[in-house]
Protein backbone atom coordinates (compact mmCIF):
# COMPACT_ATOMS: atom_id res chain seq x y z
CA UNK A 1 0.00 0.00 0.00
CA UNK A 2 2.77 2.44 0.98
CA UNK A 3 4.47 1.63 -2.43
CA UNK A 4 0.92 2.57 -4.20
CA UNK A 5 0.79 5.56 -2.45
CA UNK A 6 4.08 6.36 -3.60
CA UNK A 7 3.30 5.92 -7.20
CA UNK A 8 0.15 8.25 -6.65
CA UNK A 9 2.27 11.10 -4.76
CA UNK A 10 4.38 11.05 -8.33
CA UNK A 11 2.21 11.51 -11.10
CA UNK A 12 1.82 14.74 -12.77
CA UNK A 13 0.94 17.57 -10.33
CA UNK A 14 2.36 21.09 -10.51
CA UNK A 15 6.06 20.34 -10.94
CA UNK A 16 9.49 23.12 -11.54
CA UNK A 17 11.14 21.95 -14.78
CA UNK A 18 14.61 23.61 -15.58
CA UNK A 19 15.19 24.13 -19.46
CA UNK A 20 18.85 23.74 -18.92
CA UNK A 21 19.98 21.61 -21.23
CA UNK A 22 23.44 19.55 -22.45
CA UNK A 23 26.75 19.67 -20.18
CA UNK A 24 25.34 22.32 -17.30
CA UNK A 25 25.67 21.89 -14.12
CA UNK A 26 23.79 20.76 -11.46
CA UNK A 27 21.79 23.31 -9.41
CA UNK A 28 21.10 23.41 -6.06
CA UNK A 29 17.04 22.01 -6.11
CA UNK A 30 16.18 20.26 -9.54
CA UNK A 31 12.88 18.35 -9.97
CA UNK A 32 12.65 16.20 -13.37
CA UNK A 33 9.63 14.22 -14.26
CA UNK A 34 12.46 10.86 -15.52
CA UNK A 35 15.90 11.46 -13.95
CA UNK A 36 18.12 8.65 -15.36
CA UNK A 37 21.03 7.88 -13.50
CA UNK A 38 23.93 6.19 -15.52
CA UNK A 39 25.05 7.73 -19.63
CA UNK A 40 26.21 3.99 -20.34
CA UNK A 41 24.45 1.97 -22.52
CA UNK A 42 20.92 1.46 -20.37
CA UNK A 43 20.88 5.08 -19.48
CA UNK A 44 21.67 6.86 -23.08
CA UNK A 45 18.98 4.49 -24.88
CA UNK A 46 16.28 4.76 -22.22
CA UNK A 47 16.94 8.63 -22.19
CA UNK A 48 15.95 9.22 -25.89
CA UNK A 49 13.47 6.87 -25.55
CA UNK A 50 12.05 8.79 -22.34
CA UNK A 51 12.82 12.14 -23.84
CA UNK A 52 9.97 11.32 -26.71
CA UNK A 53 7.76 10.05 -24.08
CA UNK A 54 7.67 12.64 -21.45
CA UNK A 55 9.81 15.62 -23.86
CA UNK A 56 13.17 16.80 -23.28
CA UNK A 57 12.69 19.01 -20.96
CA UNK A 58 11.23 16.88 -19.04
CA UNK A 59 14.45 14.14 -18.55
CA UNK A 60 17.52 14.27 -16.82
CA UNK A 61 20.46 12.26 -16.54
CA UNK A 62 23.21 12.13 -13.82
CA UNK A 63 26.77 10.93 -15.69
CA UNK A 64 29.76 12.12 -14.70
CA UNK A 65 32.28 11.02 -17.49
CA UNK A 66 32.83 13.01 -20.46
CA UNK A 67 33.42 9.79 -22.58
CA UNK A 68 31.03 7.39 -23.48
CA UNK A 69 32.67 3.88 -24.63
CA UNK A 70 31.28 1.03 -26.76
CA UNK A 71 32.29 -1.74 -24.63
CA UNK A 72 31.50 -4.66 -26.29
CA UNK A 73 34.45 -3.82 -29.05
CA UNK A 74 36.83 -3.97 -26.39
CA UNK A 75 37.56 -7.31 -27.08
CA UNK A 76 39.06 -6.49 -30.52
CA UNK A 77 40.66 -3.78 -29.69
CA UNK A 78 42.48 -6.39 -26.92
CA UNK A 79 43.22 -8.31 -29.98
CA UNK A 80 44.78 -5.44 -32.05
CA UNK A 81 41.67 -5.27 -34.73
CA UNK A 82 40.34 -2.36 -33.43
CA UNK A 83 41.22 0.49 -31.73
CA UNK A 84 40.35 2.22 -28.21
CA UNK A 85 39.62 5.85 -30.12
CA UNK A 86 37.06 3.74 -32.26
CA UNK A 87 35.02 2.37 -29.13
CA UNK A 88 34.58 5.88 -27.63
CA UNK A 89 32.66 9.23 -28.63
CA UNK A 90 31.96 12.18 -26.62
CA UNK A 91 28.81 12.05 -23.95
CA UNK A 92 28.04 15.46 -25.08
CA UNK A 93 27.59 13.89 -28.52
CA UNK A 94 25.29 10.60 -27.29
CA UNK A 95 23.11 12.59 -25.25
CA UNK A 96 19.21 13.40 -26.23
CA UNK A 97 19.52 17.13 -27.46
CA UNK A 98 17.63 18.84 -25.34
CA UNK A 99 17.76 16.31 -22.08
CA UNK A 100 19.36 18.04 -19.26
CA UNK A 101 23.13 16.35 -18.88
CA UNK A 102 23.74 16.50 -14.81
CA UNK A 103 27.49 16.23 -14.95
CA UNK A 104 28.32 14.77 -11.38
CA UNK A 105 28.29 11.25 -9.84
CA UNK A 106 25.32 9.90 -8.18
CA UNK A 107 26.18 9.41 -4.20
CA UNK A 108 22.87 8.35 -2.70
CA UNK A 109 19.27 7.40 -3.93
CA UNK A 110 16.64 8.13 -1.53
CA UNK A 111 13.27 6.16 -2.89
CA UNK A 112 11.41 6.93 0.02
CA UNK A 113 11.76 10.70 -0.77
CA UNK A 114 12.14 10.84 -4.47
CA UNK A 115 14.99 12.34 -4.63
CA UNK A 116 19.19 11.50 -5.53
CA UNK A 117 21.99 13.00 -4.33
CA UNK A 118 25.29 14.47 -6.19
CA UNK A 119 29.02 14.30 -5.32
CA UNK A 120 28.87 17.89 -5.36
CA UNK A 121 25.84 18.25 -2.93
CA UNK A 122 23.17 19.11 -5.16
CA UNK A 123 19.81 16.99 -4.58
CA UNK A 124 17.45 15.85 -7.63
CA UNK A 125 13.75 14.61 -6.66
CA UNK A 126 11.94 13.12 -9.41
CA UNK A 127 8.91 11.30 -10.19
CA UNK A 128 10.43 8.56 -12.11
CA UNK A 129 13.62 7.35 -11.69
CA UNK A 130 15.93 4.81 -13.89
CA UNK A 131 18.59 3.49 -12.90
CA UNK A 132 21.41 2.46 -15.41
CA UNK A 133 24.46 2.67 -13.19
CA UNK A 134 26.28 -0.52 -14.39
CA UNK A 135 28.45 -2.75 -12.30
CA UNK A 136 31.67 -2.61 -10.33
CA UNK A 137 35.27 -3.95 -11.88
CA UNK A 138 37.36 -5.06 -8.64
CA UNK A 139 40.43 -5.64 -9.62
CA UNK A 140 41.73 -4.59 -5.91
CA UNK A 141 40.01 -8.04 -4.78
CA UNK A 142 42.85 -10.34 -6.47
CA UNK A 143 46.17 -9.80 -4.61
CA UNK A 144 48.86 -8.26 -6.47
CA UNK A 145 46.66 -7.19 -9.28
CA UNK A 146 46.07 -3.70 -9.22
CA UNK A 147 50.00 -3.73 -8.74
CA UNK A 148 50.20 -6.17 -11.82
CA UNK A 149 48.48 -4.00 -14.11
CA UNK A 150 51.65 -1.71 -14.26
CA UNK A 151 53.84 -5.02 -15.45
CA UNK A 152 53.59 -5.21 -19.11
CA UNK A 153 52.60 -8.45 -19.14
CA UNK A 154 49.05 -8.24 -17.67
CA UNK A 155 46.17 -6.36 -19.15
CA UNK A 156 42.58 -6.27 -19.21
CA UNK A 157 39.59 -6.13 -21.62
CA UNK A 158 37.58 -4.86 -18.92
CA UNK A 159 38.39 -1.31 -18.82
CA UNK A 160 39.41 1.33 -21.19
CA UNK A 161 42.69 2.09 -19.12
CA UNK A 162 43.84 -2.03 -19.39
CA UNK A 163 42.22 -2.90 -22.72
CA UNK A 164 45.58 -1.89 -24.88
CA UNK A 165 47.87 -3.27 -22.51
CA UNK A 166 46.81 -6.46 -23.39
CA UNK A 167 47.17 -5.81 -27.00
CA UNK A 168 50.68 -4.84 -25.63
CA UNK A 169 50.85 -8.40 -23.99
CA UNK A 170 50.49 -10.21 -27.25
CA UNK A 171 52.67 -8.60 -28.96
CA UNK A 172 55.49 -9.20 -26.79
CA UNK A 173 54.48 -12.04 -25.91
CA UNK A 174 57.62 -14.89 -26.74
CA UNK A 175 56.96 -18.23 -25.22
CA UNK A 176 55.63 -20.26 -22.53
CA UNK A 177 52.11 -19.60 -20.79
CA UNK A 178 49.48 -17.46 -21.72
CA UNK A 179 46.93 -17.12 -19.27
CA UNK A 180 43.52 -16.38 -19.29
CA UNK A 181 41.30 -15.81 -16.36
CA UNK A 182 37.32 -15.95 -15.23
CA UNK A 183 36.36 -14.70 -12.08
CA UNK A 184 34.50 -16.34 -9.56
CA UNK A 185 31.63 -13.64 -9.60
CA UNK A 186 28.62 -12.38 -11.76
CA UNK A 187 30.28 -11.05 -14.72
CA UNK A 188 29.21 -8.73 -17.78
CA UNK A 189 29.51 -9.91 -21.31
CA UNK A 190 30.53 -13.99 -20.22
CA UNK A 191 32.03 -14.73 -23.32
CA UNK A 192 34.99 -12.37 -23.51
CA UNK A 193 37.40 -13.70 -20.80
CA UNK A 194 37.30 -16.60 -23.66
CA UNK A 195 37.00 -14.55 -26.64
CA UNK A 196 40.81 -13.11 -26.19
CA UNK A 197 41.99 -16.48 -25.94
CA UNK A 198 40.58 -17.79 -29.42
CA UNK A 199 42.12 -14.20 -30.54
CA UNK A 200 45.36 -14.90 -29.05
CA UNK A 201 45.73 -18.38 -30.29
CA UNK A 202 45.03 -17.08 -34.46
CA UNK A 203 47.61 -14.18 -34.06
CA UNK A 204 50.33 -16.71 -32.63
CA UNK A 205 49.79 -18.62 -35.36
CA UNK A 206 49.91 -15.51 -37.60
CA UNK A 207 52.87 -14.27 -35.87
CA UNK A 208 54.70 -17.61 -36.20
CA UNK A 209 54.35 -18.29 -32.28
CA UNK A 210 52.17 -20.83 -31.57
CA UNK A 211 54.45 -23.97 -31.47
CA UNK A 212 56.11 -21.69 -28.50
CA UNK A 213 52.89 -20.99 -26.74
CA UNK A 214 50.44 -23.12 -24.58
CA UNK A 215 47.55 -21.48 -24.03
CA UNK A 216 45.54 -21.81 -20.50
CA UNK A 217 41.60 -20.56 -19.70
CA UNK A 218 41.28 -21.50 -16.23
CA UNK A 219 37.77 -20.51 -15.66
CA UNK A 220 35.60 -20.22 -11.98
CA UNK A 221 32.72 -21.88 -13.59
CA UNK A 222 31.81 -25.60 -14.24
CA UNK A 223 31.10 -25.49 -17.67
CA UNK A 224 32.99 -23.76 -20.46
CA UNK A 225 29.58 -21.76 -21.45
CA UNK A 226 26.36 -22.31 -19.87
CA UNK A 227 24.01 -23.35 -22.97
CA UNK A 228 24.92 -26.60 -23.60
CA UNK A 229 24.49 -26.43 -28.14
CA UNK A 230 27.15 -23.24 -27.62
CA UNK A 231 29.26 -25.41 -25.12
CA UNK A 232 29.67 -27.86 -27.61
CA UNK A 233 30.72 -26.20 -30.23
CA UNK A 234 33.35 -24.18 -28.11
CA UNK A 235 34.43 -27.56 -26.73
CA UNK A 236 35.15 -28.39 -30.55
CA UNK A 237 37.01 -25.25 -30.81
CA UNK A 238 39.30 -25.97 -27.74
CA UNK A 239 39.64 -29.47 -28.90
CA UNK A 240 41.08 -28.66 -32.94
CA UNK A 241 42.94 -25.75 -31.59
CA UNK A 242 44.74 -27.57 -28.46
CA UNK A 243 43.57 -24.67 -26.08
CA UNK A 244 43.63 -26.14 -22.41
CA UNK A 245 40.43 -25.33 -20.09
CA UNK A 246 40.47 -25.90 -16.52
CA UNK A 247 37.28 -25.02 -14.94
CA UNK A 248 36.59 -24.39 -11.14
CA UNK A 249 40.08 -22.72 -10.92
CA UNK A 250 40.00 -19.26 -9.50
CA UNK A 251 42.70 -16.75 -9.69
CA UNK A 252 43.44 -15.28 -6.48
CA UNK A 253 46.68 -13.26 -6.55
CA UNK A 254 49.28 -12.18 -9.10
CA UNK A 255 52.80 -12.11 -8.34
CA UNK A 256 53.16 -9.75 -11.29
CA UNK A 257 57.66 -9.39 -10.55
CA UNK A 258 58.06 -13.32 -10.82
CA UNK A 259 55.34 -13.51 -13.53
CA UNK A 260 53.58 -15.94 -11.48
CA UNK A 261 49.58 -16.38 -11.03
CA UNK A 262 48.21 -18.46 -7.90
CA UNK A 263 45.08 -20.39 -8.48
CA UNK A 264 42.44 -22.18 -5.80
CA UNK A 265 40.91 -25.56 -6.97
CA UNK A 266 36.85 -23.88 -6.03
CA UNK A 267 36.29 -27.74 -5.37
CA UNK A 268 38.97 -28.60 -3.16
CA UNK A 269 39.16 -26.08 -0.72
CA UNK A 270 42.82 -25.43 0.72
CA UNK A 271 44.18 -26.36 -2.69
CA UNK A 272 46.46 -23.95 -4.76
CA UNK A 273 48.53 -24.41 -7.87
CA UNK A 274 51.30 -21.52 -9.56
CA UNK A 275 51.09 -21.42 -12.74
CA UNK A 276 54.06 -18.90 -14.64
CA UNK A 277 52.81 -17.06 -17.81
CA UNK A 278 54.58 -14.72 -20.33
CA UNK A 279 51.10 -13.60 -20.89
CA UNK A 280 48.45 -13.00 -18.21
CA UNK A 281 44.65 -11.56 -19.31
CA UNK A 282 42.47 -10.74 -16.36
CA UNK A 283 38.49 -10.51 -15.90
CA UNK A 284 38.51 -8.97 -12.98
CA UNK A 285 35.90 -9.82 -9.86
CA UNK A 286 32.68 -7.55 -10.66
CA UNK A 287 29.78 -6.79 -8.15
CA UNK A 288 26.94 -4.72 -7.56
CA UNK A 289 27.12 -0.52 -8.16
CA UNK A 290 28.43 0.46 -4.77
CA UNK A 291 25.53 3.53 -4.50
CA UNK A 292 22.51 1.08 -5.80
CA UNK A 293 24.07 -2.09 -3.06
CA UNK A 294 24.09 1.05 -0.24
CA UNK A 295 20.24 1.86 -1.06
CA UNK A 296 17.13 0.58 -0.10
CA UNK A 297 16.52 -0.56 -3.98
CA UNK A 298 19.18 -3.37 -3.22
CA UNK A 299 18.77 -6.86 -3.61
CA UNK A 300 20.22 -9.17 -0.54
CA UNK A 301 23.03 -9.31 -2.89
CA UNK A 302 22.97 -5.33 -3.69
CA UNK A 303 22.02 -5.83 -7.21
CA UNK A 304 18.95 -3.76 -8.13
CA UNK A 305 15.39 -5.59 -7.32
CA UNK A 306 13.43 -5.74 -10.36
CA UNK A 307 10.65 -7.75 -11.81
CA UNK A 308 12.27 -9.55 -14.27
CA UNK A 309 9.42 -9.49 -16.61
CA UNK A 310 9.03 -5.38 -17.01
CA UNK A 311 12.08 -4.28 -15.19
CA UNK A 312 9.94 -2.25 -12.82
CA UNK A 313 11.64 -2.46 -9.36
CA UNK A 314 9.73 -4.74 -6.73
CA UNK A 315 9.36 -2.36 -4.33
CA UNK A 316 8.92 1.14 -5.36
CA UNK A 317 6.68 1.29 -8.49
CA UNK A 318 8.06 4.58 -10.30
CA UNK A 319 11.35 2.84 -9.87
CA UNK A 320 13.15 0.89 -12.87
CA UNK A 321 15.85 -0.86 -14.13
CA UNK A 322 17.96 -1.64 -17.25
CA UNK A 323 21.36 -3.59 -17.84
CA UNK A 324 24.38 -4.89 -15.46
CA UNK A 325 22.85 -2.91 -12.30
CA UNK A 326 19.93 -5.16 -11.90
CA UNK A 327 19.48 -8.62 -10.60
CA UNK A 328 17.82 -10.05 -13.93
CA UNK A 329 18.99 -13.71 -13.84
CA UNK A 330 20.38 -13.09 -17.52
CA UNK A 331 23.99 -12.80 -19.49
CA UNK A 332 24.78 -8.97 -18.87
CA UNK A 333 25.58 -7.75 -22.48
CA UNK A 334 24.63 -5.11 -24.94
CA UNK A 335 22.21 -7.41 -26.64
CA UNK A 336 20.31 -7.75 -23.62
CA UNK A 337 19.88 -4.08 -22.90
CA UNK A 338 19.00 -3.58 -26.59
CA UNK A 339 16.14 -6.10 -25.68
CA UNK A 340 15.15 -4.78 -22.16
CA UNK A 341 15.01 -0.95 -23.61
CA UNK A 342 11.61 -1.54 -26.00
CA UNK A 343 10.45 -3.61 -22.60
CA UNK A 344 10.60 -1.12 -20.36
CA UNK A 345 9.29 1.45 -22.42
CA UNK A 346 5.98 -0.38 -22.90
CA UNK A 347 6.31 -0.80 -19.07
CA UNK A 348 6.49 3.31 -18.40
CA UNK A 349 4.13 3.84 -21.27
CA UNK A 350 1.68 1.82 -19.65
CA UNK A 351 2.15 2.56 -15.97
CA UNK A 352 1.77 6.55 -17.04
CA UNK A 353 -1.71 5.72 -18.70
CA UNK A 354 -2.60 3.70 -15.13
CA UNK A 355 -2.80 0.36 -16.97
CA UNK A 356 -0.94 -3.23 -16.34
CA UNK A 357 2.94 -3.88 -18.08
CA UNK A 358 1.65 -6.11 -21.24
CA UNK A 359 4.67 -7.32 -22.62
CA UNK A 360 7.34 -9.36 -20.68
CA UNK A 361 10.78 -9.67 -21.02
CA UNK A 362 11.94 -13.14 -21.03
CA UNK A 363 15.62 -12.70 -20.76
CA UNK A 364 16.74 -12.36 -24.11
CA UNK A 365 20.93 -11.95 -24.46
CA UNK A 366 23.44 -12.71 -26.92
CA UNK A 367 27.05 -13.04 -26.78
CA UNK A 368 28.93 -12.97 -30.27
CA UNK A 369 31.62 -15.23 -29.54
CA UNK A 370 34.98 -14.40 -31.30
CA UNK A 371 36.87 -17.31 -31.97
CA UNK A 372 39.15 -16.05 -34.61
CA UNK A 373 39.77 -12.89 -36.21
CA UNK A 374 37.29 -13.78 -39.09
CA UNK A 375 34.58 -16.12 -37.00
CA UNK A 376 31.86 -16.07 -34.64
CA UNK A 377 30.11 -18.58 -33.33
CA UNK A 378 26.44 -15.66 -32.22
CA UNK A 379 25.00 -17.02 -29.09
CA UNK A 380 21.24 -15.82 -28.22
CA UNK A 381 19.05 -17.17 -25.19
CA UNK A 382 17.04 -16.32 -23.06
CA UNK A 383 15.98 -17.12 -19.04
CA UNK A 384 15.85 -20.54 -19.79
CA UNK A 385 19.57 -21.05 -20.80
CA UNK A 386 17.76 -22.02 -24.37
CA UNK A 387 18.86 -20.86 -27.26
CA UNK A 388 16.59 -17.85 -28.78
CA UNK A 389 18.55 -17.42 -32.27
CA UNK A 390 17.40 -14.84 -34.75
CA UNK A 391 18.51 -16.48 -38.15
CA UNK A 392 17.67 -19.88 -40.05
CA UNK A 393 20.80 -21.08 -39.73
CA UNK A 394 22.73 -23.41 -37.03
CA UNK A 395 24.33 -20.27 -34.73
CA UNK A 396 26.20 -22.87 -32.98
CA UNK A 397 28.42 -22.56 -36.34
CA UNK A 398 31.74 -20.72 -36.91
CA UNK A 399 30.74 -17.92 -39.00
CA UNK A 400 32.38 -14.85 -41.15
CA UNK A 401 29.25 -13.20 -41.44
CA UNK A 402 28.46 -13.09 -37.91
CA UNK A 403 32.06 -11.75 -37.21
CA UNK A 404 31.11 -8.90 -39.38
CA UNK A 405 27.96 -8.52 -37.50
CA UNK A 406 29.97 -8.11 -34.57
CA UNK A 407 32.67 -5.83 -35.27
CA UNK A 408 31.01 -4.18 -38.31
CA UNK A 409 27.51 -3.68 -38.66
CA UNK A 410 26.57 -3.72 -34.37
CA UNK A 411 29.10 -0.79 -33.56
CA UNK A 412 27.17 1.03 -36.36
CA UNK A 413 23.68 0.40 -34.88
CA UNK A 414 24.70 0.76 -31.23
CA UNK A 415 25.93 4.51 -32.10
CA UNK A 416 23.01 5.38 -34.75
CA UNK A 417 20.38 3.04 -33.67
CA UNK A 418 20.27 1.61 -29.98
CA UNK A 419 21.41 5.12 -28.12
CA UNK A 420 18.99 7.18 -30.41
CA UNK A 421 15.74 5.02 -29.27
CA UNK A 422 15.90 3.67 -32.87
CA UNK A 423 17.08 0.38 -32.49
CA UNK A 424 16.07 -2.62 -29.88
CA UNK A 425 13.18 -4.79 -28.68
CA UNK A 426 12.99 -8.97 -27.32
CA UNK A 427 14.90 -10.02 -30.52
CA UNK A 428 16.87 -7.30 -31.44
CA UNK A 429 19.13 -8.84 -34.45
CA UNK A 430 15.78 -10.06 -36.37
CA UNK A 431 15.33 -7.03 -38.20
CA UNK A 432 18.87 -7.49 -39.40
CA UNK A 433 17.29 -10.46 -41.11
CA UNK A 434 16.25 -8.63 -44.25
CA UNK A 435 20.27 -7.85 -45.46
CA UNK A 436 19.95 -11.76 -45.81
CA UNK A 437 23.02 -12.60 -43.64
CA UNK A 438 24.06 -16.98 -43.74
Amino acid sequence: MAALQRLRRCHPTGIAISHLHTSSQASAKQHYKMLVLGGGSGGITMSARMKKMFGAENVAVVEPSETHYYQPIWTLVGAGAKTVASSGRSTASVMPSGVKWVKAKVQEINPDQNTVRTDDGNEISYEYLIVALGLQLHFEKIKGLAEGLHHPKIGSNYSVTTVEKTWKALQNFKEGNAVFTFPNTPVKCPGAPQKIMYLSDAYFRKTGKRAKANIIYNTSLPVIFGIKKYADALWEVVKQRDLRVNLRTNLIEVRADKQEAVFENLDKPGETTVIEYDMLHVAPPMGPNLVVKGSPLADDAGWLDVNKENLQHKRYPNVFGIGDCTNLPTARTAAAVAAQSAILNRTISKILNNEKPDKIYNGYTSCPLVTSYNTVVLAEFDYNLQPLETFPINQAKERRTMYHLKADLMPHLYWHGLLKGLWGGPAPYRKLLHLGMK
